[in-house]
């Protein structure tokens, strides 16, 4: 294969039409383009009309797909001018329906994947990645997909996106990236029978080898990409608590459902005094979910209220949890060590039993379960509170504890309202809402660029409170106004910048990085990923 057609092949290289007349003399790829030389924003209008034809989201993000291994700085550059738009494509709620599908669309290899079978060779495997300074890598095994659940090896969709988002919201070099599938099995039988699945056809396994085969991992993946930052991503509860605990202050590493959630919901709820005017400090919280992102809001949260004056003892009275079957009190025998802390010396009693005596000011849902706020429960809270502060959080869409139509209607216009995945505005008599997106996205670009750019040696929850404060001090007023908790998404780049540079000055404050206050603007600029031509 001659070399010059390496140049529009090469997905890092190829400029397709934008190549001039001269580089097409210099590269010898005169006759292989179209006559016509366009700019990269002709092509990004190009890429726009080409989505607008698409008959569905599913389809548009496999053109973007497409796209990105085609002509990567182009799909970065359609992604960060139009990232409000195509948020939800790249990302929730589109991503779910694309993991769902991933073994029957799959086109060309944008991960790594990690099997049982590697077991005493991952270091050497790792080293068949084509780069090597990977400062960022997000880690998932499939077993709790957004809502969605065990789904395997299809679950590479997730550090795909979520890597997408570090190079457009958080500036991330896209060769700097590297998503990871620990590949261990599925429990999902209609799965492993698919002749289409693409992942190990197997139960999953557990204990003691998945700890050998994780701990494997991040020794290979720090070895082998020193300094490197690993984010875990939708693992079970369980496992996604007990590998935090296990490598948090060994490696350079969180988790974004259990840590980056936390953040940005304690962003919302810290703004939500704003309207509320109830100090954070005198909320009561209410949680439906005791899983990972509901235990990593609640602990974030204490210590939050801690630092507002409460005592421990206080910052966990002022929060009550829910699940499936209630109340969580200490009486029953089947909590998991991160339930304790909430769990209540009483009897138990329903959800709706839970708002009518905790009566919280605010109700946070981190289930799975969509539709788990019915009419009666928004009801209830409106009845208690003047301006009931409602936080939706699951994805993908679906999954949604209610809609912000649903928020709205009935609470009669009441409801201060936070979603995990996006919704349109709702007007309702007379007044037009703009709903707040909780969206990780907020927090983990920003956090990520800051520990990448000051090295910071591990994360703690003083830094993410110091990213979830900076978040929460970009909010205007005119955002509160119109019904918002959070920045504009259109503005996510800037927001992620500022979080970096909050998380680096904290981080000087620790110890925790080597660096002077005076260097911080520099080593940002240094990160930032520009993808124009």
């Amino acid at each position: 294969m001659k070399a010059n057609i390496e140049w529009i092949r090469n997905n890092k290289t190829n400029k397709s039409t934008a190549f001039s007349s001269e580089e097409k003399k210099a590269l010898n790829l005169e006759g292989l383009l179209p006559y016509k030389q366009t700019t990269q924003e002709i092509q990004e209008q190009r890429v726009l009309q080409n989505l607008d034809r698409k008959p569905n989201d599913i389809e548009r993000y496999l053109y973007l797909s497409a796209l990105q291994a085609r002509n990567e700085r182009l799909f970065y550059r359609v992604i960060i001018n139009n990232i409000e738009r195509l948020l939800p494509i790249i990302y929730t709620p589109t991503v779910g329906e694309a993991c769902k599908a991933f073994s029957h669309v799959y086109t060309e290899a944008k991960g790594f994947y990690i099997t049982p079978e590697d077991r005493g060779n991952i270091f050497n495997i790792l080293g068949n990645w084509p780069e090597e300074n990977i400062k960022v890598i997000v880690v998932t095994d499939g077993e709790r997909i957004l809502g969605l659940g065990d789904l395997g090896a299809n679950g590479m969709g997730i550090p795909i996106g979520k890597l997408i988002l570090y190079a457009a919201c958080g500036g991330i070099h896209p060769s700097a990236c590297l998503p990871v599938m620990i590949d261990v099995g599925t429990n999902n039988e209609p799965l492993r029978n698919d002749p289409l699945y693409l992942g190990l056809p197997s139960e999953r396994i557990g204990g003691k080898e998945y700890l050998y085969l994780m701990d494997e991992f991040m020794e290979a993946a720090t070895q082998r990409f020193p300094g490197v930052l690993v984010q875990f991503e939708d693992f079970l509860t369980p496992n996604a608590f007990s590998l935090l605990d296990r490598y948090q202050f060994k490696y350079r590493c969180f988790n974004d459902d259990i840590q980056g959630t936390a953040a940005v919901a304690l962003a919302g709820l810290m703004c939500s005094t704003r309207i509320t005017e109830i100090p954070l400090e005198e909320n009561r919280f209410l949680f439906l979910g005791g899983g990972s992102a509901a235990t990593g809001i609640a602990d974030l949260l204490v210590k939050g209220l801690i630092l507002n004056g409460l005592t421990e003892e206080q910052a966990y009275g002022q929060i009550a949890m829910c699940d499936i079957h209630g109340l969580i009190v200490s009486e029953r025998m089947d909590l998991q060590a991160h339930n304790l802390p909430y769990a209540k010396n009483q009897s138990g009693m329903s959800f709706l039993e839970t708002i009518q005596q905790f009566k919280p000011t605010a109700l946070i849902g981190a289930t799975g379960a969509g539709g788990a706020f019915t009419k009666e429960i928004i009801e209830a809270m409106s009845s208690i509170n003047t301006s009931p502060v409602i936080f939706a959080l699951s994805n993908p869409t679906s999954k949604a504890e209610c809609t912000a139509e649903q928020a709205y209607t009935w609470s009669k216009g009441k409801a201060i309202f936070v979603s995990g995945s996006p919704f349109p505005n709702v007007t309702f008599e007379g007044k037009t809402f703009d709903p707040g997106q909780g969206n990780n996205a907020y927090i983990f670009p920003g956090l990520g660029l800051g520990i990448v750019a000051a090295k910071i040696e591990h994360v703690n929850d003083e830094l993410l409170i110091t990213a979830a404060q900076a978040l929460a001090e970009l909010v205007e007023v005119a955002d509160l106004t119109k019904g918002s908790l959070y920045p504009p998404i259109s503005e996510i780049r800037e927001v992620s910048v500022m979080i970096a540079k909050a998380v680096m000055k904290n981080a000087i404050n620790q110890g925790l990085t080597r660096i002077k206050e005076s260097e911080i603007d520099g080593l940002i600029q240094q990160e930032l990923y520009d993808p124009t031509y």
